[in-house]
């Protein structure tokens, strides 16, 4: 097993990231157990897992793999996720700073320093998440994505599995035609998105690549049969790395700036929103965590 270590910008609120990543893992590709996130994942030659968990002696990530025929341009693409997955890049004063003009929202990240976004191992993965997710809870989901993994993953050789970890996550060829409502007893619209999903991606293995602005990000996304806005903004924030995505409409953040005096709008968050741009992705995890907190969850809800 080799390590090696991914370096961060203190502060960096690891516990509230394992455990919402805790939340939203797909059984049998991932794991958090005693704050260590585990996965599996798949490289040219093969198949590992890796294990990631902060250094209890110096402000970094530690990387664990086991796959003994993992190369080095390999391991370094994994390694990459990891970065945009752990939000390792972030520099936490800079977002606070840029947070903290509005007065409940400096509160909230005085309240919740180095919270970091939870981002995206592989976009395609995370997608297929939010679209499995749509209309249902997270554990719901939950339930939906080990299903989704066992009946169409990919069950990794004995060697390379770990506890917990035993398939990896099922690829657009494997999806494109399954159908994904009938064995997953879920609605047929959701199935058929899963499978669009698949679809442009195969035709355009580029759709998740980087853009300048978020609003082609969002164009591109809600093109995409039975992608929203909420699921657009949603995945721009977590797999795409757009740190001014923020999900329209959604009840949670409404939730969360109920003062007593009742929830604001969808037209009252959106205008509310524009004094936290461009880190209005941020301002969101905030809130989703303040509204977790007064709700005695770990995470928000989907």
């Amino acid at each position: 097993m080799t390590e090696h270590a991914l370096p961060y910008r203190p502060p960096y609120d690891w516990p509230r990231l394992a455990a919402f990543l805790a939340d939203h893992a797909s059984p049998g590709v991932e794991a958090v157990t005693d704050g260590v996130y585990a996965r599996t994942f798949r490289f040219a030659d093969g198949f590992g897992t890796l294990r990631v968990a902060p250094a209890p002696d110096a402000p970094r990530m530690c990387v664990r793999f086991q796959a003994p025929s993992l190369d080095d341009a390999a391991r370094g693409t994994v390694l990459a996720r990891l970065r945009a997955m752990l939000d390792i890049d972030a520099d936490p004063e800079s977002i606070a700073r840029g947070l903290s003009g509005d007065p409940s929202m400096s509160d909230l990240v005085r309240r919740r320093p180095g919270l970091r976004m939870p981002g995206a191992f592989d976009p395609f993965e995370l997608t297929v998440r939010a679209i499995l997710g749509q209309q249902v809870s997270v554990a719901a989901a939950t339930r939906l994505a080990g299903r989704l993994v066992s009946a169409f993953g990919t069950k990794l050789p004995a060697e390379a599995t770990a506890p917990g970890l035993t398939h990896a996550f099922p690829e657009p060829a494997q999806l494109v035609e399954a159908d994904v409502s009938l064995v997953l007893n879920m609605p047929r619209a959701r199935g058929r998105a899963i499978q669009g999903l698949a679809a442009a991606i195969l035709d355009a293995p580029g759709l998740f690549a980087p853009e300048p602005d978020l609003e082609t990000s969002v164009a591109r996304l809600t093109a995409l049969p039975g992608i929203g806005p909420w699921t657009a903004h949603y995945v721009a924030m977590r797999a795409l790395g757009q740190p001014d995505a923020f999900p329209p409409g959604d009840v949670g953040l409404m939730r969360a700036l109920d003062s007593g005096t009742g929830r604001p709008s969808r037209a009252g968050l959106l205008a509310r929103a524009e004094a936290w741009r461009p880190w209005r992705a941020y301002a969101a995890l905030h809130l989703w965590a303040e509204d977790a907190d007064r709700r005695g969850a770990a995470t928000p809800p989907t």
